[in-house]
């Protein structure tokens, strides 16, 4: 599998000192920065596109200001790869992303300004994560509504949206915990079905359930029991 280019942040180097620039150089672990000579001497390194867009080329003179707001806007460039692999893999929430960030070490200010970038591009999308993130559980994972809407809470999306995104989705809660009560009640080796149906039904409740949904689903299971019992068979011991 292609790695994604290196797009965390650089470890702390000496602040780059004002001069002409003599070097733009590709690097060679990552074909989209360059590293930048001043004056001989290795200085900074930037994103590709910064250094083409900013006019970086040797004979370039950069004062100090200049040296700082080229590292600032590629801050951003990196904070913003960095998000863009994130997303890569499946939808996230605007927080999820922040927190992503965060914990890689960008600056706040970076941070705020890949936000707004992705904001512009509908990159971020609450309402469209929590449809997909419903669609999964639902598909994969069956649950409860209720315990759909703390996942999506706990994800960073507002309550007002995970509420209309599970009651938008097409799903029957009921027949949901009654596939899954089918899945965990296995009578024949239950020794007390009064034991095992509290401990199914409080299972159920778990899984986010409401209590019409887990009486259905204990009902099913109870009834499938019974109908297990064929009153008409005589038994392998009776004539």
């Amino acid at each position: 599998m292609r790695r994604a280019p290196r797009s965390d942040p650089e470890p702390s180097r000496p602040d780059p000192r004002p001069g002409t620039v003599t070097a733009v150089a590709v690097q060679a672990r990552d074909k989209e920065r360059v590293n930048v000579a001043v004056d001989g001497a290795f200085a900074f390194s930037l994103a590709l596109e910064v250094a083409e867009r900013e006019g970086v080329a040797p004979g370039r003179v950069l004062d100090r200001e200049r040296i700082d707001a080229l590292l600032a806007v590629d801050a951003v460039a990196r904070a913003t790869a960095a998000a863009l692999a994130f997303l890569g893999y499946r939808p996230r929430t605007e927080r999820e992303v922040r927190d992503r960030l965060r914990e890689r070490g960008h600056a706040p200010a970076a941070i705020e300004a890949t936000i707004e970038r992705l904001r512009g591009w509908r990159y971020l999308d609450d309402a469209g994560f929590a449809r997909f993130w419903v669609e999964g559980r639902v598909e994969h994972q069956p649950r409860g509504r209720r315990l759909l809407e703390q996942e999506l809470r706990q994800k960073g999306v507002d309550r007002e949206t995970a509420r209309a995104a599970v009651a938008d989705a097409d799903y029957d809660e009921v027949a949901a915990a009654i596939a899954l009560a089918r899945k965990r009640w296995r009578s024949s080796a239950i020794d007390d079905p009064a034991a095992a149906q509290r401990r199914l039904g409080a299972y159920l409740q778990r899984r986010g359930f409401g209590w019409e949904a887990v009486r259905a689903a204990l009902r099913d299971v109870l009834q499938e029991d019974a109908d297990d019992l064929d009153p008409d068979d005589p038994g392998p011991g009776d004539p």
